[in-house]
């Protein structure tokens, strides 16, 4: 897909299919023509392909937020930990099967492994909840941490407010005092 559809994408990939057959459709109409003039083979078929083409792939908006960058890292650790688990225990699977000498620490290799493999789904569970309680959790109305963030809000626009009103006052004063006292009602 070009640059130019992926812009006209309206988000579901209907303008980009509109406008690649938009384009196809003069050149099919062009490539026809000359086929029917020769002998009608390769032109024909070629001008069919054209117009029959489809962008690989239509991008569409996720379904599901991405996971926070600590929680993906904890997952793919522990994807990368299930593999090497579920690996060696067909290794120990087999050996046992063949009788090796390799079987007994491949066992021993499985067990441990497996108790590294729970380890590191329960890491990816721990971490995404302390994730979601660090920095809120947007689904739920009765969120603690929504609440903590708008008395963080409203004491930041009540210092703001103050700020503004010493400073204004302040000016006020330094007005005044440009003036000589100019402006004051119980001047002699």
């Amino acid at each position: 897909m070009g640059t130019a559809e992926r812009r006209e994408t309206a988000g579901d990939g209907t303008a980009a299919r509109e406008a690649t057959r938009q384009q196809a459709a003069p050149a099919t109409r062009t490539s026809d023509e000359a086929g029917r003039r020769a002998d009608g083979g390769p032109a024909r078929e070629a001008a069919e392909a054209r117009a029959a083409y489809r962008p690989l792939w239509v991008e569409e908006p996720a379904r599901r937020r991405r996971l926070p960058d600590p929680v993906r890292t904890a997952a793919v650790r522990a994807v990368l930990i299930i593999a090497v688990t579920l690996i060696q225990a067909m290794v120990a699977l087999l050996c046992t099967l063949a009788g090796s000498w390799l079987a007994f620490p491949m066992v021993i290799s499985s067990v441990v492994s497996t108790i590294a493999a729970t380890w590191a789904v329960l890491d990816v569970w721990v971490t995404r909840q302390v994730w979601n309680q660090r920095h809120g959790v947007v689904s739920t109305p009765s969120s603690t941490a929504r609440a903590l963030r708008r008395e963080r809000r409203q004491a930041r626009r009540e210092r703001r407010q103050a700020r503004r009103a010493q400073r204004a006052a302040g000016r006020e004063r330094a007005r005044i005092r440009r003036r000589g006292g100019a402006g004051q009602l119980s001047h002699p």
